[in-house]
Parts: structure tokens; C-alpha cells; sequence
């Protein structure tokens, strides 16, 4: 199964990283134009952006893993129009010193088994983990 992993270190703490994952305001902050987030296992996870002609893509998933300040893990619909449908995203956290490692695995078919846009999300993710990064080491 192909997947994308990335990993990087914040200089904030645990609970300052799963606000900027798990809240529209953190969401929209570094991700997403809007966000909604029903916080629960089971919950709706929703994010809004823009395809490449400016037309508004909705992403829509359900939350499969919730564990505060450590595991995030949103279960992509396999329906609808947008490009990560059937995928999974997982977000892990733990402390390492001084820092904060994140780690992300974003898996599962449709975009990911191909090479090329697999290739483009993994541009875009480490595009978006850096403004992540910058985001909340500036506010620390």
C-alpha cells in the first residue's frame, strides 16, 4: 500500500500542536480556507480549500483514532469528488526533549497509487508541515 511519511520537530508543546490539528482556528491557521471538527472518535473531520482553478474542494472524513495530545487519525470518505478520497491520515505526537516530534503517515489508495499525484501530495504536505512548523515555533 503506498503511503507518505514525514516527520519533523516543533519547538512547542503537545497540547499547542493537537490545537493547530484538531481546531477550525488552528486548521485554518496553517491547512485549510475552513474547517470543522466534530472532536471524538467518530466524529466528522471536514476541510475546505481550492482546487487549482479556485473552485472550493470539501474534503469530508471521520475521525478513527483520538487520543488528546498524542493520536489523530482521520479515515478519508471514499466518495465525493475530492483528490485524498479512501485515504487515511494519521498524525502521531510525542515529546523528545525540548521539542515536539509529529509524525504523519497519510495512506490508502486512489491518489496515493499514483506516482505522480503521490508525488505532488507529498510536495504539498512538507509544503504545509513547514508552515506548521514556522507557525508554532515563532509562538513559543
Amino acid at each position: 500500500m503506498a503511503s507518505i511519511r514525514h516527520q519533523i520537530y516543533i519547538a512547542a508543546g503537545s497540547r499547542e500542536i493537537w490545537r493547530a490539528l484538531t481546531t477550525a482556528e488552528g486548521l485554518t491557521s496553517w491547512l485549510a480556507d475552513e474547517a470543522r471538527v466534530d472532536g471524538r472518535k467518530g466524529g466528522r473531520f471536514v476541510l475546505v480549500g481550492e482546487d487549482d482553478e479556485g473552485n472550493p474542494v470539501e474534503e469530508r472524513g471521520m475521525i478513527h483514532h483520538w487520543r488528546p495530545t498524542s493520536h489523530l487519525e482521520v479515515a478519508w470518505d471514499s466518495v465525493g469528488s475530492f483528490p485524498t478520497r479512501g485515504t487515511r491520515l494519521s498524525f502521531k505526537l510525542a515529546r523528545d526533549g525540548e521539542e515536539t516530534r509529529l509524525s504523519l503517515v497519510h495512506s490508502g489508495g486512489g491518489i496515493l497509487d499514483d506516482e505522480e499525484q503521490r508525488e505532488q501530495l507529498n510536495v504539498d504536505w512538507r509544503r504545509a508541515l513547514r508552515s506548521l512548523q514556522s507557525m508554532l515555533d515563532a509562538a513559543d
